[in-house]
């Protein structure tokens, strides 16, 4: 897994990034890895924490986090992305004017969130059936966050499951929302921004919000895993 994360064109990657906060990677797991992953999600043992979001307003459908240790590739995938995506981040928040360097490791980054009481594993995997959908939101967790995150796709569109698509939107200041629809493929993973990003204008760079939810699941099931880098307060 870390070979093939290494193989990826992580300067294209930060590109896209910089123009519009999100870059779909194809083919990161396979269908196996995808399917394993799904049969995993009634292993008990292996979450500290089941949400069923409907009790929340967060939407409708569930989802659990993982405890630690995290099993592989998840593991992987965590550890190896993150320097990649340290560099994009450290580069928004110089551009933003933002007095935050992340560190290069994201052992280092985890010290970071321990020192705040932030201990608890944020990886999560979620589950839609028809109906289903997911609110707009951030996912934040606590004081140190890292503004970058990871989604990767279990199922495949208009086979397993209809509508679901995944919903960006972008809040520019003194204008309205904008929105972007995606349709990632099973095994693809979608990087994108966690809660702003930098737009550079006339007068420089400026920050827009950005928040992220699922239209509604129009039949069958979906499932996503969802890897957030900095860990949570509970």
């Amino acid at each position: 897994m870390k070979e093939k994360i290494a193989s990826f064109n992580w300067l294209e990657i930060a590109e896209q990034m910089h123009e519009k906060g999100f870059t779909i990677v194809p083919n990161l797991l396979t269908n196996d890895q995808c399917d394993e992953l799904i049969r995993g999600y009634n292993t008990h043992q292996l979450y500290r924490k089941t949400v069923v979001m409907e009790r929340y307003r967060f939407g409708l459908g569930e989802y659990k986090y993982f405890n630690y240790p995290l099993p592989d590739p998840i593991q992987s995938i965590r550890e190896s992305v993150y320097p990649k995506l340290a560099s994009i981040a450290n580069l928004w928040m110089k551009a933003l004017k933002i007095e935050k360097i992340f560190p290069d490791t994201h052992q280092q980054l985890l010290e970071q969130c321990h020192s705040h009481g932030q201990e608890k594993a944020t990886v999560l995997i979620l589950k839609y059936g028809k109906g289903g959908y997911n609110t707009l939101h951030q996912d934040l967790y606590g004081d140190i966050y890292f503004p970058i995150q990871v989604v990767l796709f279990l199922n495949q569109p208009d086979k397993d499951f209809k509508g679901g698509e995944f919903v960006l939107t972008q809040q520019t200041p003194r204008a309205q929302s904008k929105a972007t629809v995606l349709k990632p493929k099973k095994g693809d993973m979608l990087i994108f921004t966690t809660n702003f990003r930098p737009v550079k204008g006339s007068k420089g760079y400026y920050r827009v919000n950005m928040k992220h939810g699922i239209s509604e699941v129009l039949a069958g099931e979906r499932h996503t895993l969802g890897i957030i880098f900095h860990d949570a307060l509970s």
